[in-house]
C-alpha cells in the first residue's frame, strides 16, 4: 500500500467518527449581533492639476507666425436711416388770457360788472396786477319806507417782483361803499316823517400793503400794512399793521420767531346810543406789540409746534397796559397715511378790533361804537381729516374756546329825539356789546371730487355758548349748515349752486327813556327765525374767450331777516356776458 492509499484511509476513518459523533449529540444554532456605530469618514480626492504636467517625451512648440493686411478700398453707398421717437398724441394746452371782463344786470336794479388785468414784465420777474369790482343795486323791499339801495366798488392794484432767493409785492387799495339804515320799527314814523330821513351812510377806504419774503436766510418774511377808512359822517380811523417772521435751524429742529404791531386809532363825532343826548365824541386809540417764539419739530409722520404768545396791550387813550402770554401749540400726526390725519392745538392771543372790521361784518352800524382788543384767552381743538376713497374727503373738529371782551352786536335803542345828523336813532342801526362768552364748537365737512369735474361739498357747525352776563350770545347762530356744488362739462356747459342755513339767533330790542340808565331802558329779547338761501349759476363758454351765464340768488323767495328788522330782497336773477382777452 503506498502512501497516498494509507491518507486517504485515514481521512475516510476520521470522517466517518465525526458525523457518528454529530448524530448522538445535536449542539443547536445561534445567533450574534454584532452592533458598532457608523463612524464615516470623508478620503482623499485626487484633484485634476489646472495646469496638469506633461509627461510626454515629444514636446510641440508654437512658432510664431507673421502676417500683413492688404487693405483695399471699397466704395459703399450704404446710408443708415435716422431713428425717429414716436408720435405721442398731446392735449392742446388751454391759452391764458392776461384780461378778463365781466358785466351782469339782472332784476330789483341789480348790476355787477368785473374787470381784471395781468401784465407780465422781465420774462416774468416783474408783474403788474389790476382789479376793479362793482356790485349794486337800485331796487326797494316792498313793505321798507327807507331806501334800501346799496353799492360795493373796489379798486387794487398790485405790483410783484420775483427773483430767485427772494420776491416782494406793494399793493394799494380804495374802497367805496354805500348802506341805508332802512331797518325801521314798524309804526314807529309815519311815510311822510320818513321821507324826510337820510339813512344813507358811505364808507370810504384806501390802504397800501407790502410783502417781503426771503429764501434761504434767518430773516424769511415781513408785512407792512396802513390803512385809512372813514364814513359820512366824519368818523374816521387809521391802522397801522406790521409783522416779520425769522426761523433759526436747530438740528432736526428749527425755532421760529415773529414779532407784530398793531395799532388802531379812531374817532366818532357822535355820542354812545346808549345816552339820551348826542353831547359827547368817542375817541379810541390801541397798541398791540408782541412776539412769538416757537420750536417747530417734523419727524416722519409728526409735525409739531410748541410755541406761546407773548403780548402787550396799550390803551393809549386811557393810559392803560396790560401784558398777556397765550399758549401757540400746534400738531397733526398721520395715523393712516393721507387716510386719517389727527391734529390739534391750543392757541391764543389779543385780537385788535376796528370800526372797519365791524363794518365789513354788519354794515348797518352805527358811527358810535366802543372799540377795544378782544382778549382770546385759549382755543382748544382736536379733529381728524383726510380721505376715505380717491374722491371723498373728510374733516370733523371739535373745539372749546375761552374769550373775553368778544364783541356781539345787538340794536341800539329807539331815541327819535336825539337830533343825530343821520337817522340811525330809531332803533334801525346796531351797536357793539362786549361779553365774555365760552364756546363749545363742533364742525364737520364732506367734498367729494370727481374727475376735476365735479365737486359737491356739505358742513355743518353746532355752537353752545355760556356768557358771563347769562344774556343770550346776541346775533350768533347755533346752527349753521352750508351745501356747495359745482359742475364743469366737457360741452361748454358749467353750473353750480350753493345753499346754506342760519339757525335762530336772539336780539335785544330797547326804548330809551329820559334820566334813566341805559341798563334801565324798557326793553324785550326777540327771536329771529332760522333762514334757508339757496343760490344757483348757470353758464356756457360759446369759444375759449367769450361765455355767457346767469345767476339766481333766494330761489325759495324767502322772507329772512339777516339782522334784525333788516329784510333782504327776494328771489333775484343776474344775467351777463364775460369776455377773455389779451391787452
Amino acid at each position: 500500500m503506498t502512501i497516498r492509499t494509507r491518507i486517504a484511509a485515514i481521512t475516510l476513518a476520521l470522517m466517518g467518527v465525526t458525523v457518528g459523533l454529530a448524530q448522538d449529540d445535536d449542539l443547536g444554532t445561534e445567533t450574534v449581533t454584532v452592533v458598532r456605530s457608523y463612524t464615516p469618514t470623508v478620503s482623499d480626492a485626487r484633484k485634476i492639476n489646472t495646469l496638469p504636467a506633461i509627461n510626454d517625451s515629444i514636446e510641440m512648440r508654437k512658432r510664431p507666425v507673421a502676417y500683413s493686411i492688404f487693405s483695399v478700398p471699397v466704395a459703399s453707398t450704404f446710408t443708415p436711416a435716422k431713428g425717429q421717437a414716436a408720435a405721442v398724441e398731446r392735449a392742446t394746452p388751454e391759452k391764458l388770457y392776461n384780461s378778463y371782463a365781466s358785466l351782469a344786470l339782472g332784476n330789483y336794479n341789480n348790476a355787477f360788472a368785473d374787470f381784471y388785468l395781468s401784465r407780465d414784465f422781465d420774462r416774468g420777474g416783474k408783474r403788474f396786477d389790476l382789479g376793479l369790482n362793482h356790485f349794486s343795486s337800485r331796487g326797494d323791499i316792498e313793505g321798507t319806507p327807507l331806501d334800501t339801495d346799496f353799492y360795493n366798488t373796489e379798486l387794487d392794484l398790485t405790483f410783484t417782483r420775483q427773483d430767485r432767493d427772494w420776491n416782494w409785492n406793494v399793493s394799494a387799495g380804495a374802497e367805496h361803499r354805500r348802506y341805508n339804515w332802512y331797518g325801521l320799527p314798524e309804526g314807529l314814523v309815519t311815510p311822510e316823517q320818513a321821507a324826510g330821513l337820510d339813512a344813507v351812510q358811505d364808507y370810504l377806504g384806501a390802504e397800501v400793503s407790502g410783502r417781503l419774503r426771503v429764501e434761504d436766510a434767518y430773516f424769511q418774511e415781513a408785512q407792512v400794512l396802513a390803512r385809512h377808512f372813514r364814513d359820512a359822517v366824519s368818523s374816521a380811523e387809521n391802522r397801522l399793521q406790521l409783522s416779520g417772521m425769522f426761523s433759526f435751524p436747530l438740528t432736526e429742529e428749527s425755532l421760529d420767531v415773529g414779532a407784530e404791531l398793531d395799532y388802531v386809532g379812531g374817532h366818532f363825532d357822535n355820542a354812545d346810543q346808549g345816552q339820551f343826548f348826542n353831547g359827547d365824541e368817542i375817541d379810541y386809540s390801541s397798541l398791540i406789540a408782541g412776539v412769538r417764539p416757537g420750536l417747530v419739530m417734523l419727524r416722519d409722520n409728526l409735525k409739531l409746534h410748541l410755541g406761546a404768545r407773548i403780548m402787550a396791550g396799550l390803551d393809549l387813550e386811557n393810559s392803560e397796559s396790560n401784558f398777556y402770554i397765550y399758549p401757540d401749540i400746534r400738531a397733526s400726526y398721520r395715523l393712516l397715511d393721507e387716510t386719517v390725519v389727527a391734529f390739534g392745538g391750543v392757541e391764543g392771543g389779543l385780537q385788535q378790533q376796528s370800526y372797519y372790521a365791524f363794518s365789513r361784518e354788519n354794515p348797518f352800524v352805527s358811527p358810535t361804537l366802543q372799540v377795544r382788543p378782544t382778549d382770546r384767552q385759549y382755543e382748544a381743538y382736536l379733529g381728524l381729516k383726510g380721505q376715505l376713497s380717491s374722491t371723498l374727503s373728510y374733516s370733523v373738529k371739535g373745539s372749546y374756546t375761552a374769550e373775553n371782551f368778544r364783541p356781539l352786536y345787538i340794536l341800539n335803542p329807539q331815541n327819535p329825539s336825539r337830533g343825530d345828523e343821520k337817522a340811525y336813532n330809531y332803533g334801525n342801526s346796531f351797536r357793539v356789546f362786549y361779553d365774555d362768552i365760552k364756546t363749545l364748537g363742533l364742525f364737520g365737512e364732506l367734498q367729494l371730487t370727481l374727475q376735476r369735474n365735479f365737486t359737491l361739498g356739505v358742513n355743518a357747525s353746532v355752537y353752545d355758548y355760556d356768557t358771563e352776563t347769562d344774556n343770550p350770545a346776541w346775533n350768533l347762530p347755533a346752527l349753521e349748515a352750508g351745501l356747495t356744488l359745482d359742475y364743469q362739462m366737457d360741452s361748454g356747459w358749467y353750473m353750480g349752486a350753493n345753499l346754506f342755513y342760519v339757525g335762530e339767533r336772539e336780539d335785544f330790542l330797547s326804548v330809551a327813556a329820559p334820566n334813566t340808565a341805559p341798563e334801565d331802558f324798557p326793553a324785550q329779547i326777540i327771536t329771529l327765525d332760522g333762514f334757508f338761501d339757496a343760490n344757483a349759476h348757470l353758464g356756457y363758454r360759446i369759444n375759449p374767450q367769450l361765455s355767457v351765464y346767469a345767476q339766481a340768488s333766494n330761489l325759495a323767495n324767502n322772507d329772512y331777516q339777516r339782522w334784525a328788522q333788516f329784510r333782504v330782497q327776494g328771489f333775484q336773477v343776474l344775467a351777463g356776458v364775460s369776455y377773455k382777452f389779451d391787452l
